[in-house]
Order: C-alpha cells, then structure tokens, then sequence
C-alpha cells in the first residue's frame, strides 16, 4: 500500500471521527452551506434572491398532483443531507438545489464558472453520443430531483419521451412547475429508483446523474437491478457522478473533506462500490467507464 493511499485513508478517518461529533457535524453542515451560498453569489447567481421569489408560490396545493401518499420512505433517505436535516422531504432543499449546482459545478472548469454545470451536463451527453449506437425513444430518469438532467436530456434527445422518477415529492413539484413554465411535456413518477413501478422493458435508456454517490452499496446494486429490467434488449443504462480515481479527491485537503462528507452520508459507501462488476453482476455486459471532468466519470452498460 502507498503511502499515499495510507494518508488518504487515515485522512478519511479522523474526517468521520470529527463528523461523529454532532456539534462539529453541525458547524461543518453549516459552513458548507453558507460557502455555497457566498460562491453561488459571487458568481452572479442571485441565491437569496431567487429563492426568496420561490417562496411566494403557493407550492403546497401543487404538491399532492405529484406525491404518492402511500410511498413509504426507505431509512437511507431519511438521513440528513447537503446541509439539510429532513435531508430532500422539505422546501428549502426544493427551492435552492439549482443554485447549489451552478455553486458546486463552478470550480470544475476554472474558466467555466456559473457554465460549469450546462458544461458538465454536456459533457455526459457526448459521450452518450459517442458510445450509444442508437436514438433513444423512451427514457427514464432516475433521481431526477428538480427537473435540471431531465431538461437537459430532452434538449439531447427531442425526439424522446421522458419519465422523470424521484422519491422526494418537494423536488418533483418543482420540476414539474420548471417544466411547466418552458412548456415542456414530461412525466414526473413519486417512487425510489431501486422500485419505481414501472413496466418492464419499456425504455431504450435509463439515465442517472449525480445519484449513485448519495446512495448505500446495497441500494445502488438494487438500482442496477431494476434499471436491467426496465431496459428493452439492446438498451442501455448510463449515469455520471463523482469519479473516485480522481486526483481531485486525492488531493483535497482534510478541511474541505471535512465540509464535503457533512452533507454526503455515503460518500465513502460509493467510493468503494465496484461499480464494473456490481453491473456485471445484476446481468449487463461489461460496462465502459469515461472520465468526463477532472472529477466525474460516465458509466455506460448495455443490456444484452
């Protein structure tokens, strides 16, 4: 073992000492915050003003035309995350997610800035391009959350019907009024990715992105299970999140590690899931896997 590789470690577990600690827990959840509010707004993104319009929408009588009442939530979601402590099941979270991800995706790219995110999700979809050798008619999107991969895989594929599938009922209404609001035809689906209910082999590709990292080991090889059985032969499944291989990982200082782990409970889960062979395992072929920025990776595995 390097001795790189025994400091990262070692690194990582006085991060989840500190992080046991529930006042430091806190303090962490609340600096990450409020560092990604002060990013968000030095880059032009109006944060709190933003939000502050969201919040005069009357948003709880659109709510039930999307949440399933009978959706009982698995305990994996019930965990506090990015800074939240009812984690995705509230408004805050809702309402301020998009803002987040132009913050967060900013440093990706250091010319990219506030683009850093339509430049990321780009990025997904030219690989998709390149390594799926065919027009996909129908799609699902996993983990949605508001709507921001669902919009960008209809600008990708505009021929293509999409579902949009989320267990946070808060972020669904939000997607739909996004939507809504660019009259885009979609459907939005209350349900866990790893149970969505719907039928089998009824997609060309099922989609996930930025998911799997906020997800235990078992749950995302129960997902890889289930988007298997929604594929028709020959269809695909791809996602894109955060590559563990990545020196920016590798490099982070225990600090910011310390921020970042604050509001990703499963963060080290995903960073050890073996991802080729949990495929490999639920039944696709071997899956290709393409660095698509100096810190995410696409996956593509295809359906025999």
């Amino acid at each position: 073992m390097s001795a790189t590789t025994l400091t990262n470690r070692f690194a990582s577990h006085l991060v989840n000492r500190i992080l046991a600690i529930k006042p430091l827990a806190n303090f962490a959840k609340t600096r990450a915050r409020n560092m990604m509010i002060e990013r968000a707004e030095r880059l032009g993104v109006p944060w709190r003003e933003k939000v502050k319009a969201l919040r005069q929408l009357d948003w709880e009588s659109k709510l039930a035309e999307v949440q399933d009442p009978n959706l009982t939530y698995p305990d994996y979601y019930l965990r506090s995350f990015h800074a939240y402590d009812e984690g995705n099941l509230n408004w805050d979270a809702a309402l301020e997610v998009e803002c987040a991800a132009y913050a967060v995706h900013s440093g990706i790219w250091p010319e990219a800035g506030v683009q850093g995110d339509a430049k990321l999700r780009q990025s997904y979809h030219a690989i998709l391009a390149s390594k799926i050798p065919l027009q996909p008619q129908d799609i699902a999107d996993l983990g949605c959350g508001v709507g921001m991969s669902t919009c960008a895989l209809k600008e990708a594929y505009p021929q293509a019907s999409l579902v949009g599938i989320d267990l946070s009922p808060y972020f669904l209404t939000v997607a739909r009024h996004n939507t809504e609001q660019r009259n885009d035809r979609m459907t939005w689906k209350h349900a866990p990715a790893e149970a969505t209910g719907l039928p089998d082999e009824s997609f060309d590709l099922v989609s996930a992105c930025l998911m799997f990292h906020e997800l235990p080991q078992d749950i995302s090889k129960r997902i890889f299970a289930e988007a298997l059985r929604l594929l028709r032969p020959g269809g695909y499944f791809a996602f894109m999140d955060m590559n563990p291989q990545s020196e920016v990982y590798a490099k982070m200082p225990p600090y910011i590690l310390t921020l970042l782990k604050s509001t990703e409970p499963y963060l080290d889960r995903y960073f050890t899931l073996d991802v080729e062979q949990a495929l490999q395992e639920a039944g696709f072929r071997a899956p290709t896997i393409t660095r698509n920025s100096p810190r995410h990776r696409t996956v593509i595995a295809g359906k025999p």
